[in-house]
């Protein structure tokens, strides 16, 4: 484990790589699951704030979950939640002609309607982050089969988990947090090549 400031981070985070395969995975983590995606509570108002702009890149059955169970949901486990539809795809996305699923909240984003960009769990997905009584941890939790696709595309490319999720780290640590992960694993890095 490596430790900054108070937040544990898996050596797997520096150690592992990863680069998602859309076009493999189609978007597979925004429909598989036991809840929606998980929400900080400082997103509760995000997602208020820019509902009626993100509505028409929504699905109308997205659109109907949202409209008659809410904007978000408390799950006992995972605390607040995006609504699903039917328990499977995040009532946030749509498929696109490929098939994969993006995510309405991003879409709009890009297209400079909105300037928060979707929930940080998303962006940081396959990164899992949480807290304990010791303070808050952060580890590297692919799916076993729905993302080997990007197991296997970060070896081929060597892209280390940190560096492919640089600017989902950096929006959820920090800047300072984010060089100190890279001087670690710059360190890791030379002292395995010297064995």
């Amino acid at each position: 484990m490596i430790a900054i400031d108070n937040i544990l981070v898996s050596d797997d985070v520096v150690r592992e790589q990863f680069v998602c395969d859309l076009l493999k995975c189609k978007g597979g983590c925004c429909e598989d699951g036991d809840a929606g995606a998980p929400l900080e509570k400082a997103e509760l108002d995000e997602l208020n704030a820019v509902y009626e702009i993100v509505k028409p890149y929504l699905t109308p059955a997205g659109i109907k979950e949202i409209e008659s169970r809410g904007r978000y949901q408390y799950d006992r486990e995972f605390g607040w939640v995006t609504p699903t539809i039917e328990g499977k795809m995040c009532a946030y996305g749509f498929r696109d002609a490929n098939g994969i699923i993006k995510c309405g909240i991003e879409q709009a984003y890009y297209d400079g309607k909105i300037s928060w960009k979707k929930p940080i769990s998303c962006h940081l997905y396959p990164i899992k982050t949480g807290k304990t009584k010791a303070g808050e941890f952060v580890n590297y939790e692919p799916r076993d089969t729905m993302c080997r696709p990007g197991c296997v595309q970060g070896k081929k490319l060597k892209v280390p988990v940190y560096v492919f999720l640089k600017e989902a780290i950096i929006r959820k640590y920090g800047e300072d947090f984010y060089g100190v992960l890279e001087q670690i694993a710059e360190r890791n890095n030379s002292e395995k090549q010297k064995k």
